[in-house]
């Protein structure tokens, strides 16, 4: 009697907690697999239902999701390059030659980060000029719109913060050229371009603060405003549609 009481009790305790966390039945209907979708963590950011149209791969090109497969690749691989460089005058530019003659693997992973910086500027500028062609700038994803202008402008301050770091004769003129234009800026040139520099000339204190908004700064704001923008997209019914079908049935 005790033995089955025991079993009784944590069949109870084991449904209860299976319960807890699956909070619907087999999706074997359209309402459990709506649910399916809006309770799990990983799949509530993907509207329950897509028009049709939305589904073809020549009206995107995913060009959005492509760009945000490579910041996957720029975070990974960036933090991994972290493990081997230090944002130091003296040890910059030795840590670049390390990680190409004394890391194992270390060339092909700084070239991957290299050249999915500048895959993702390209798509994400590519991505831009579909938006605007197809007309999904208009209401009701004008907000969105220019929250992806945003991502645009940080994407390119990523990319220009990150040109300083191997410390080399290109990275240490081409900031020096950049600085010099942005203290051209009117009302707050000079005061930006001393930001930038931690000073008036290009050194230990730059190299230190393209580091920390390279790696810190810009990425954590960028992350924010992509989960932003997948929500919106979500919240403004998908991807747009041409004129005649958006306010096509759902699939």
């Amino acid at each position: 009697m005790k033995r089955t009481l025991a079993w009784l009790r944590d069949a109870i305790v084991s449904n209860r907690v299976w319960r807890s966390i699956v909070r619907h039945g087999y999706p074997d209907t359209p309402l459990d697999q709506s649910l399916a979708v809006f309770s799990n963590f990983f799949l509530h950011v993907h509207p329950v239902k897509v028009h049709r149209h939305s589904l073809r791969a020549s009206y995107t090109f995913g060009l959005g999701l492509m760009a945000f497969y490579l910041f996957l690749v720029l975070v990974v691989t960036g933090t991994l390059l972290m493990f081997y460089y230090v944002p130091s005058v003296e040890r910059a530019y030795a840590d670049m030659k390390d990680l190409e003659f004394v890391v194992s693997f270390g060339i092909v992973l700084r070239n991957l980060h290299r050249w999915a910086a500048h895959g993702m500027v390209a798509v994400v500028f590519l991505h831009m000029c579909r938006v605007f062609y197809t007309g999904s700038y208009k209401p009701p994803r004008d907000f969105n719109w220019v929250i992806g202008v945003v991502l645009l402008v940080l994407t390119f301050l990523l990319s220009f913060t990150g040109y300083l770091l191997p410390w080399d004769q290109l990275a240490f003129w081409a900031i020096t050229v950049g600085t010099s234009i942005a203290g051209y800026t009117p009302l707050m040139g000079q005061r930006l371009r001393s930001f930038l520099l931690g000073g008036n000339q290009v050194g230990q204190n730059a190299l230190l603060r393209f580091y920390v908004l390279h790696v810190m700064l810009l990425p954590l704001v960028m992350t924010v405003l992509i989960g932003v923008h997948f929500w919106r997209i979500r919240k403004d019914g998908g991807l747009s549609r041409p004129e005649g079908e958006e306010h096509a049935r759902a699939a």
